[in-house]
């Protein structure tokens, strides 16, 4: 960001009447309060705006030097999500490296002139989970545990509804093993789509930080990002893959397949959206027909938010207090295993264990 853009977001966060001015923060000396309006941006710590040392910008580990662009023009909401995770990333891979960890991939190499669908069938024979839990939550716990198994890392970023700069987001990876997803509360189906889109680019090994859509359209991202869709789509679908291309196309006589698309949603964990998003790329429902169904879908979605809503307003009238406690991330198997290595060889302490998993130090006995 330029000078200017800094200045605008330091105002907007300390919301005073006469505004910081630029030879204010561009000089030699700054005021203390000043600097932690800065820090409120960069969360960075104020230790690190003192340290005299040069900041080292390492090209080989940040994605925003190895790449030109990206699907999406990110907001610093997303830049910050990401350079959290790259620090992340090396923090691990030091700890790896020292307690003799050896995190190889367990993929080969695909590209994109391979059949998505059929390598969809290959990784879902390796990290599909054999219990196919209805429940959504769970069976994203169970993948991510199966892809901890193959040393790929998949970690998940909680958003605070009260956040001032929330990430444009939905996830990305990052070399080698890392994939990053947004909780998404309410809209499970997209963070396990997210997820196996993202894995699609691990498995091309081609970076990218983007809002994952579930759209099939030839010209909506290019061959990486429409590989990474198919395959994604196959990868959940399975043995329906074949099964939803081969109906018979969707019309107002056969009630637009309703019960059998509500059926192969709810054994998939795809959003009937995105079933439908996909009978449409077929050329098995009208563009009309398909409107109807998504405007449909998405007001009846509107109106649940709507009465959650006003349940919680009228609980809060009548001084209910909510039991509703603010959503945690799942913790990949690998990840808590490395911090154990980390913790055993002596590279990290008990505080910095704890900290990595946000956990009180009284539950430090449950992970071992």
């Amino acid at each position: 960001m330029d000078r200017e853009e800094l200045l605008v977001m330091i105002n907007e966060e300390a919301k005073r009447k006469t505004p910081i001015k630029e030879e204010e923060i561009f000089t030699d000396e700054i005021k203390l309060s000043h600097l932690k309006k800065i820090d409120k941006i960069f969360n960075k710590g104020l230790s690190f705006y003192i340290d005299p040392s040069p900041i080292k910008a390492n090209k080989a580990s940040n994605i925003f030097f190895r790449k030109d662009s990206f699907q999406d023009e990110l907001n610093i909401g997303a830049k910050k999500i990401v350079n959290q995770f790259e620090d992340l990333k090396s923090t691990l891979s030091a700890i790896s490296k020292l307690g003799q960890l050896k995190l190889k991939r367990q993929f080969p190499l695909f590209t994109v002139q391979q059949n998505p669908q059929e390598v969809a069938a290959l990784v879902r024979r390796k990290v599909y989970p054999k219990n196919r839990k209805s429940d959504k939550r769970e069976f994203l716990k169970q993948l991510i545990s199966s892809l901890a198994e193959e040393n790929v890392l998949v970690f998940e970023f909680v958003e605070n509804h009260n956040l001032k700069h929330k990430a444009n987001i939905n996830g990305f990876f990052i070399q080698p093993n890392f994939i990053v997803l947004k909780r998404q509360q309410k809209s499970l189906s997209r963070e396990l789509f997210t997820l196996a889109h993202e894995l699609g680019h691990y498995l091309l090994e081609e970076e990218e930080i983007e809002d994952v859509e579930v759209i099939f359209k030839k010209q909506n991202g290019g061959g990486i990002e429409n590989w990474c869709n198919e395959f994604a789509f196959h990868f959940l679908a399975g043995s329906f893959s074949d099964e939803l291309d081969h109906l018979k196309k969707a019309t107002k006589e056969n009630n637009f397949h309703q019960a059998y698309i509500k059926e192969v949603a709810n054994k998939t964990h795809l959003s009937t959206l995105a079933l439908y998003t996909r009978l449409l790329y077929k050329r098995k429902i009208s563009q009309v027909n398909y409107n109807l169904i998504k405007n449909s879908i998405l007001k009846a979605i509107h109106q649940k938010e709507l009465e959650e809503q006003q349940k919680r307003e009228l609980n809060k009238d009548l001084g209910i207090v909510s039991q509703a406690r603010a959503p945690k991330p799942i913790n990949s198997p690998l990840y808590v295993n490395i911090l154990k290595t980390g913790l055993y060889e002596g590279i990290i302490n008990e505080v910095d264990f704890c900290k990595h998993l946000k956990i009180k130090p009284e539950k430090l006995d449950q992970y071992f």
